[in-house]
């Protein structure tokens, strides 16, 4: 059944491996949280609808592999993105240098959408006692970069649906990112094979 919707919307969480990206995609999408937690291979992608200011939105919510390994499988994921999601996980400081390092450039590169929305998402805040990036650092990064910034825990669901509703609603601030809409729909074309897909 096909659900109509004013815009459509294609979403990109990237960072390390095991820092929760998969978590907070299924956190998001069908509020579950497996504790195992297995490594995305390649890329997997996951449908939720949404309602916000009035407007029926279709998101498409793509998880990348942090995996080296992987990286060149998914740069074509990169194209038509209008929001893009940087996550780190508070307690590997490593996992915060790596999105300016790796990431950051990596969007720089592939990304075709000039005015996507980008957030920095810290991760797994539930281990606070661990936590290596405070707060402020993580803030500070954001605003230096010009991203939106929420910290979250996919675990204890904290903030999980408030990260996507914000870079939702700065997407819709956004003219020229709905203009996309059609050339997302088109992007989105054969590039789902073998890629996990859920409607909820």
């Amino acid at each position: 059944m096909n659900e109509p919707f004013d815009h459509l919307l294609k979403v990109l969480l990237v960072g390390d491996s095991g820092v929760g990206k998969s978590s907070l995609l299924m956190r998001f999408t069908a509020d579950a949280f497996d504790e195992a937690g297995a490594p995305t291979i390649g890329v997997d992608f996951r449908l939720k609808f949404i309602n916000i200011q009035d407007k029926r939105l279709k998101m498409t919510i793509w998880d990348t592999a942090g995996q080296e390994r992987f990286r060149t499988l998914t740069s074509s994921y990169y194209r038509g993105a209008q929001g893009i999601i940087f996550a780190y996980d508070v307690t590997r400081r490593e996992t915060f240098e790596s999105i300016e390092d790796i990431w950051m450039k990596e969007v720089d590169m592939y990304s075709t959408v000039d005015d996507a929305v980008k957030m920095v998402v810290a991760n797994k805040v539930d281990k606070d006692e661990e936590r290596e990036v405070s707060v402020e650092e993580g803030q500070a990064f954001a605003r230096k970069h010009g991203c939106l910034f929420v910290e979250t825990s996919a675990k204890a669901n904290t903030a999980v649906g408030q990260a996507f509703e914000e870079l939702v609603l700065k997407v819709l601030e956004t003219p020229s990112l709905l203009n996309s809409t059609n050339s997302t729909r088109l992007n989105m074309g054969g590039q789902n094979k073998g890629a996990t897909s859920s409607c909820c």
